[in-house]
């Protein structure tokens, strides 16, 4: 007994091995067999006569850009590392080699007919499930602030851009058990505790970092500011006549809490005309209120320094329309996506005349605070006006895919 034991546990190592060995130069996907997920598929595998009609609106140079900022973010991952489409698993191995193909058929520069038969012929399409009542995905848009600030604070520019205070401490709990994987707090230490971190109005408001010596820099609009923490990146032309790129680094550890839903919720604002342009307006029209209403997301955002940007959660940086952000946690990330939404078409007089739908092929680089669930993406504009427009009203349904080259 001990003998046949043994015999079959070295038929198992074997088999284990082969499998190995199979996916080390194919990537494939073999190996969903023996690992599940544990949660809900995020990601529903779709047969070819489902497939969507391939579309984009946008120049080819544009998405050869964002895929190679994708290979190169994974390639300086392990080469075993496991990416999650539905019930599929792919190794970075396969990532890579499946952006490549697509690149290079790109540079082909393919008719709209031959980019469809290609799709059919070579990939499998994965699609989100999306929201619980509607299965469609509600995608918004984020774009690159540029702002105005100062290297020394003085009485026009007096709200600190800050960067990560020396107190700040993230805790990783899978250290302490497996049962806590994934889970991490942000806190400081007092005395022999470790406490939650400073919120946003103890920051602002009660000015507890004042004197650490924190700030990159200081902006003249704290409505400004507070947008800056909302879009993650920006641009701060200083008073050297220079610019500086800022870029997410940190977060306090509390919930991020919309400030929209709260001036819906006390209908200062009628959900149909919400807009990050109207949360501004009834801002400035009501500053006794500002404290309040921006205090009420207590979460708060620590900056670092760029050489360039924006960068993204990947820290690859960021393509104008091709970028998107999605929830990590569900998403394979680097993945090539495609999705279907509608789009502002805007007057010489920065006005909205209507929406317009259109369908382009996009890269998951990013993630946010706000973007959780299958049923939220959040696509990059850029910066300029017309991004910030997009950026601001952007609220429609759609349909988000996942391709991932047939192993």
């Amino acid at each position: 007994m001990k003998s046949a034991h043994s015999n079959k546990n070295l038929l198992l190592k074997l088999i284990i091995g082969f499998i190995g060995i199979i996916c080390f130069f194919t990537g494939c996907s073999i190996i969903n067999k023996y690992f599940k997920a544990d949660k809900p598929f995020a990601l529903v595998k779709i047969s070819s006569d489902q497939y969507p009609s391939f579309f984009d609106d946008m120049a080819y140079n544009s998405i050869t850009y964002s895929i190679l900022q994708s290979i190169a973010y994974l390639k300086k991952l392990s080469y075993q590392k496991q990416f999650i489409f539905g019930n599929d698993i792919f190794t970075t191995t396969h990532m890579i080699e499946s952006l490549s193909f697509f690149l290079d058929f790109i540079h082909t520069k393919p008719s709209n007919k031959q980019l469809n038969t290609f799709i059919k012929s070579k990939y499998a399409v994965y699609k989100s499930v999306g929201n619980k009542k509607s299965g469609l995905v509600l995608f918004t848009g984020y774009f690159e602030p540029i702002l105005k600030g100062s290297l020394e604070k003085n009485s026009e520019y007096k709200y600190p851009v800050y960067k990560s205070p020396d107190n700040l401490i993230t805790i990783d709990l899978s250290s302490f058990s497996s049962k806590f994987k994934g889970k991490k707090i942000t806190g400081r230490l007092t005395g022999q505790s470790f406490v939650p971190y400073y919120n946003r109005k103890e920051i602002e408001t009660d000015d507890v970092l004042k004197g650490q010596g924190t700030a990159i820099a200081w902006v003249k609009d704290r409505i400004d500011l507070f947008f800056l923490h909302i879009q993650g990146s920006g641009k701060i032309y200083v008073d050297n006549g220079k610019f500086i790129n800022v870029h997410y680094h940190k977060v306090n550890g509390h919930p991020y809490k919309s400030i929209g839903s709260l001036l819906i919720k006390e209908k200062k604002i009628d959900r149909s005309e919400m807009s990050m342009q109207k949360i501004r307006s009834y801002l400035n029209e009501h500053p006794k209120e500002i404290d309040a209403i921006l205090n009420y997301n207590p979460s708060y955002v620590f900056f670092k320094i760029e050489n360039d940007g924006p960068l993204g959660y990947l820290e690859v940086k960021l393509t104008p329309g091709r970028s998107l952000a999605i929830d990590r946690r569900i998403f394979p990330l680097a993945a090539l996506s495609y999705i279907e939404t509608q789009k502002p078409v805007v007057d010489g007089n920065a006005n909205i005349v209507y929406w317009k739908n259109f369908s382009r092929f996009v890269l998951n680089h990013d993630t946010g605070g706000a973007i959780k669930g299958p049923g939220r993406a959040d696509l990059f504009w850029g910066n300029g006006q017309y991004a910030e427009i997009a950026a601001g009203y952007m609220q429609h349904h759609g349909n988000l895919y996942f391709l991932i080259k047939k192993p």
